[in-house]
């Protein structure tokens, strides 16, 4: 039985029927079955938006080789008498652990935070009362940073399609929409992750992986070129291997990794502010109209370069989310975005970043220590505004003029936003790039202009980036291995569990 590829146009609010229809209209073929293999949203004539659909259709009718689908992970079973710690249960730990046991390896999972009904709870009080936790907020806890975000899983890494079809297939097997298959823009939603996350982590430990939740990594013991055990605060745990996937916020196991020895190099990053908007004025500015029947919500993607050559773009895009408090540690102030499936809230968000060089940003060239010092200064300096959760907002218009806006301002930040001269709140270098960033935005979606930016954006990516070899082992160790976006080459929920996956196929391969 073969198959063919086509290309379908279909109106957004299609029906299962209607693929049929087209395909039988197409290849005038009675009998066969179908697979969406990718889906995208064709906007750019907005009396004509519809859907562009990839199709392999299968049927006696057509010669050939069956359909095999794209390339499979090829995962080998191997009992082994080695033991694997990982510290970090986002998707770069997490699916490291999880194929390393598959593989055969002894893998227990270090997680500074609680499970993700704990953590689900901790948030629940930082959203309604401002009650911080150190070890369960946005950034700490089951399944990272990721499990409370929008969940999008693109990613522009080249050179990962099995790894991310692993992924893919997983989290679907564990309760994710299976559309993330296919979509050109695929997202999961905080709803599906806080059910996906505790059933991959059943899934592992009926498997022998153990997980250990509240247990923070303290310390390595170095021998020579080898850790030979980790301290946490349930005590000491021996190692033939050891895996850092703590993110891109834990600094601290950072400055502990940087005190026994691993070499982190500063590097380019972003940061910035959020910017919200009614999702009305996006839909409007995107489709020409409110709703699209069959398209849950507007999105955007932008970026400029301004007279001087600094990149500013738009960053995780939340159509119809949240913007919330994601700060990592007590007494600092970062702003993130989030939103559940049906993106279906009355507003927009997203990140409004410059790219940054750390030694035009602090004037000098400085080490990693240091631009984390930056870091954590700046993410203080926010939260000292209001000496709290509230953070610093003012128009775009303002922003634009160098000044504070006068009036009261409302959004979907729960923490209260005040308004403040937030353009001199971040480096002169920083607000001119941006503001002339959003003036290019604002020719490009009707609309722009009327936003709200807020806070800080400083989570885009790690401004540091480990010294390792191509299997995520570190320079000058033979088993520790530092992986995900802490380790400065991830970035995203993608690329983070694409480059966790690469490292435990090459541990388990051998090289």
């Amino acid at each position: 039985m073969g198959y063919k590829s086509i290309q379908l146009k279909l109106p957004t609010n299609y029906t299962k029927e209607d693929i049929k229809s087209a395909i039988r209209k197409k290849l005038g073929a009675g009998e066969f079955t179908f697979a969406i293999d990718r889906k995208s949203l064709d906007a750019r004539k907005k009396d004509n938006i519809h859907w562009l659909l990839n199709i392999v259709v299968t049927s006696p009718l057509f010669k050939g080789e069956e359909y095999s689908g794209s390339k499979k992970l090829e995962i080998t079973y191997k009992k082994r008498n080695e033991k694997v710690v990982v510290a970090g249960s986002g998707p770069a730990g997490f699916f490291a652990a999880y194929v390393l046991q598959m593989s055969g390896f002894d893998v227990t999972i270090l997680e500074r935070g609680s499970e993700v009904d704990r953590r689900s709870e901790a948030i629940d009080l930082l959203e309604g009362s401002g009650q911080f936790s150190n070890d369960n907020n946005y950034a700490f806890g089951e399944g990272g940073a990721g499990t409370f975000s929008d969940g999008k899983l693109t990613s522009r890494s080249k050179h990962i399609s099995a790894e991310r079809q692993f992924f893919l297939s997983e989290y679907v097997d564990a309760g994710a929409p299976e559309e993330i298959l296919y979509m050109a823009h695929p997202h999961v939603g905080t709803d599906n992750l806080k059910i996906v996350v505790p059933r991959l982590r059943e899934k592992f430990k009926s498997m022998g992986g153990k997980f250990l939740f509240e247990t923070l990594l303290e310390d390595i013991v170095v021998k020579g070129k080898r850790v030979g055990s980790v301290i946490c605060s349930s005590g000491e745990l021996q190692a033939d291997h050891v895996l850092i996937a703590t993110g891109h916020s834990a600094y601290d196991t950072c400055r502990l990794l940087i005190r026994k020895g691993v070499q982190f190099n500063t590097k380019n990053f972003a940061i910035g502010h959020r910017i919200e908007h009614k999702q009305e004025i996006i839909n409007l500015a995107q489709w020409g109209r409110r709703q699209l029947p069959g398209v849950k919500a507007a999105e955007y993607r932008l970026a400029t370069k301004t007279a001087n050559g600094t990149v500013v773009y738009s960053f995780c895009m939340c159509p119809g989310g949240f913007v919330v408090p994601s700060a990592a540690f007590e007494s600092r102030s970062v702003v993130n975005g989030m939103s559940y499936f049906a993106r279906d809230g009355q507003y927009a968000n997203a990140g409004i970043v410059a790219g940054v060089d750390p030694e035009a940003l602090t004037g000098r060239k400085c080490t990693a220590t240091e631009i984390l010092d930056w870091m954590d200064a700046m993410e203080e300096k926010f939260y000292a505004f209001s000496d709290g959760l509230a953070v610093p907002a003012t128009h775009v218009s303002d922003y634009l003029k160098q000044k504070a806006t006068s009036t009261a301002l409302s959004g979907s930040y729960s923490r209260g936003l005040i308004p403040a001269k937030l353009s001199e709140m971040v480096p002169e270098m920083v607000s001119k790039a941006i503001a002339e960033g959003l003036k290019d935005f604002s020719r490009k979606i009707k609309g722009f202009e009327q936003g709200i930016l807020m806070g800080l954006e400083s989570k885009t990516s790690s401004p540091l980036q480990v010294a390792r070899e191509t299997n995520g082992r570190c320079t000058g160790f033979d088993n520790l291995y530092c992986i995900g976006e802490g380790s400065g080459f991830a970035g995203g929920i993608v690329s983070s569990a694409a480059d966790g996956i690469k490292c435990a196929m090459a541990l388990a391969s051998g090289s």
